[in-house]
């Protein structure tokens, strides 16, 4: 099938990739030039493990383009994976939607064409985007709108294992209120569904997965499916650091009582993971895009809204812990062992450790920090914003008050600690994930602390 797909960020181009590798024509759109020419020459704006790997693979079935004219006549699917922020008011800014909506409106030629809604939009974004399909549409014909359908497909994608999440999905949701469209994407993703592709050599199928289940339903509902996932997965772990303020108050070991819990099937083990809590693109956004909905309905999400705020205490305690324990800060020198918002990721949206390194930094505390991938982004985004930033790891250490993990990359496990340890004024850090070694770190005479 002939695909476009507006927009080349993480969810574009990781779609884009995959459905080029099932044998799909795909055209990607991006109407940032720059990031256009990098991709045809090659360069993969983001990071994510193997996305080069797969996009040699699927080169053949793959153009990329600023122009709409090119890329939207003859699809007969066409995504929409633009950006859609928060607003200060919690509400999405649907800016690109729009622009995209009526671009493809004025480019679509009279073959029978599924829009898809892959951004993350508010409910009701299918029927306001048809409308602004069908006006662009019978602008440019004179009154005669071209022959197509809306339909919702939500990602469900983390970053740093998005194309496992893609080849290999828990599910895959499409919502259209016409028949025509569930059809043509149940054909687009029928490799998919049947696991009837090649696995990557570098991505091999998980012998648990044979068939992939298709939940086919109304607009509506799709949209709301993504929102209510996302603040679901949001609840479990603002749940676990709540519970982790218990657990520290009593002498509980947190990480022992989610490992209780989480064997229960009925809770599951997956993000309940105390610590400083979520960051991202998705969570902060999803659930203010979810509340500031229920509220022009007149409703009140007071469960919603309390995860938000237990997880933007976990900030405030690293803050607290550190000042327990050094007693003041100001004049003190601090290092961050991390600064995307999670592992095998340079994404640094909503990351805890921007936030964190602007509290500490506001306190007089100067702070160091390293990560393995995201430097060169957090310089282009942040430029240094106060914060000395080192080539090593080690090199954080150095003379330093404390040590904070703030995102926890698998080579921060295995530092020499006792070398570290040496190098600090006060040999003590703060495992923000529960991540590192107790033993091993108290063998090296360093103090070891969690935030929970």
């Amino acid at each position: 099938m002939r695909v476009a797909i507006i927009g080349t960020g993480y969810v574009g181009l990781t779609t884009g990739v995959c459905l080029a590798y099932m044998g799909h024509s795909v055209w990607c759109l991006d109407t940032d030039a720059s990031k256009i020419q990098a991709l045809c020459a090659g360069q993969i704006p983001i990071f994510e493990p193997y996305l080069d790997e797969l996009l040699g693979a699927a080169r053949p079935n793959l153009r990329f383009t600023t122009s709409y004219p090119d890329a939207i006549p003859g699809a007969e699917v066409v995504f929409i994976a633009v950006g859609t922020p928060p607003t200060p008011s919690g509400a999405p800014n649907l800016e690109y939607l729009s622009q995209a909506a009526r671009m493809i409106g004025e480019h679509l030629n009279g073959d029978f064409t599924v829009v898809v809604n892959k951004s993350t939009v508010p409910i009701g974004s299918g029927n306001w985007v048809g409308s602004l399909l069908r006006d662009a549409s019978e602008q440019r014909a004179a009154g005669n709108s071209a022959d197509f359908a809306v339909a919702s497909n939500p990602e469900f994608l983390r970053e740093g294992a998005a194309l496992h999440d893609s080849l290999y999905p828990d599910r895959i949701v499409i919502g259209a209120d016409e028949q025509r469209a569930l059809e043509v994407l149940y054909s687009l993703y029928r490799p998919i569904l049947d696991q009837t592709f090649p696995a990557p050599t570098f991505l091999p199928r998980p012998e648990d997965v044979s068939a992939i289940p298709l939940v086919s339903t109304d607009l509506a509902s799709a949209e709301l499916i993504k929102y209510a996932a996302n603040a679901f997965l949001a609840l479990k772990i603002s749940f676990i650091n709540e519970i982790g303020l218990v657990a520290e108050r009593v002498g509980a070991n947190i990480t022992e009582v989610a490992r209780g819990i989480g064997l229960d099937s009925r809770i599951g083990p997956r993000f309940l993971n105390a610590g400083i809590g979520w960051g991202g693109s998705c969570f902060g956004k999803d659930t203010a895009a979810l509340i500031a909905t229920a509220s022009e309905y007149g409703l009140h999400m007071p469960i919603v809204e309390a995860a938000k705020t237990v997880n933007t205490r976990q900030r405030d305690k690293v803050v607290e812990k550190l000042l327990h324990e050094l007693k003041i800060l100001k004049g003190r020198t601090v290092g961050l062992l991390g600064l995307a918002f999670k592992p095998n990721t340079d994404d640094l949206r909503e990351a805890p450790a921007i936030e964190i390194a602007q509290k500490l930094i506001d306190r007089g505390v100067r702070v160091k920090a390293h990560d393995p991938i995201a430097r060169e982004r957090f310089e282009r985004e942040h430029g240094t914003m106060g914060v000395h930033l080192c080539d090593e790891a080690e090199g954080v250490a150095e003379g330093c008050d404390a040590l904070v993990l703030v995102t926890e990359w698998p080579e921060y496990r295995d530092l020499p600690w006792d070398r570290l340890a040496r190098k600090m004024r006060h040999a003590f850090i703060l495992d923000g994930r529960h991540a590192l070694d107790r033993e091993k770190i108290t063998r090296s005479g360093m103090q070891y602390v969690t935030i929970s």
